[in-house]
C-alpha cells in the first residue's frame, strides 16, 4: 500500500524530450510548518536523473544517497538502479523503517519508488507524490491536455495550485529540468 506523506508535494511532467520536476519547500512537524524553503528536488549523475522525495527529511536524504550509489553501480540505468534500491530498502531491517517515497526520472521514463517494494511507471506524462499529490496531478493533467505550456511551466503551476488547496504544501518551489 502506498502511503501519502504530509508535508510535501512533488510533481514530474514530461513532453517529448523535456522533463521537469518541481517540489514545494514546506517541512512540517505535526501541525506546524518548521521550514519553508527545503530543497526536495535534485539532479543526480551530472544532471542525467531528476529525483524528488516526500516523507521524513532524514529518511529521504538517506535514500537519496543510497539511490545515487545504486545508479552509479548500474552505470546510470534508472530502472536497474531503482530495482537495486527498492530491493535493499525492502529487505534491510534498518532501511525498512525509513518513511519516504521518491519520484525519479530520466529522459525516457518516470518511476515512483516506495519502501513497500513499489517501482511504478505512472501512466501518462504527469506523476505526483506527497500530501498535495492529488491536486498537483489533477492540475498537471488538465494543463498538459489543454495548454501548450512547457513541462516546467506545468510543473510550477501544478505546485502553485496544490499550495492553494493543501495545507501541507507551500509555493516556495524548486524546479529542475532535463532537456
Amino acid at each position: 500500500m502506498i502511503k501519502i506523506f504530509n508535508g510535501t508535494t512533488i510533481v514530474c511532467v514530461r513532453n517529448n524530450s523535456r522533463v521537469a520536476m518541481a517540489g514545494d519547500g514546506q517541512v512540517t512537524l505535526g501541525n506546524q510548518s518548521i521550514k519553508s524553503n527545503a530543497r526536495k528536488v535534485r539532479k543526480l549523475l551530472d544532471g542525467k536523473i531528476l529525483t524528488g522525495f516526500a516523507g521524513s527529511t532524514a529518511d529521504a536524504m538517506t535514500l537519496l544517497e543510497k539511490f545515487e550509489n545504486c545508479l552509479e553501480q548500474e552505470k546510470g540505468d534508472l530502472m536497474k538502479g531503482a530495482v537495486k534500491l527498492v530491493r535493499e530498502w525492502r529487505l534491510d531491517k534498518a532501511l525498512r523503517r525509513l518513511e519516504a517515497m521518491m519520484l525519479a526520472a530520466d529522459k525516457n521514463m518516470t518511476l515512483l519508488l516506495s519502501g513497500a517494494g513499489d517501482i511504478l511507471e505512472p501512466e501518462g506524462d504527469v506523476a505526483a507524490i506527497g500530501s498535495g499529490s492529488g491536486y498537483a496531478l489533477a492540475a498537471g493533467r488538465a494543463l498538459r491536455e489543454s495548454t501548450d505550456y512547457t513541462p516546467e511551466k506545468i510543473a510550477r503551476r501544478s505546485i502553485e495550485i496544490a499550495s492553494e488547496i493543501c495545507i501541507y504544501t507551500n509555493n516556495n518551489i524548486t524546479l529542475e529540468v532535463l532537456e
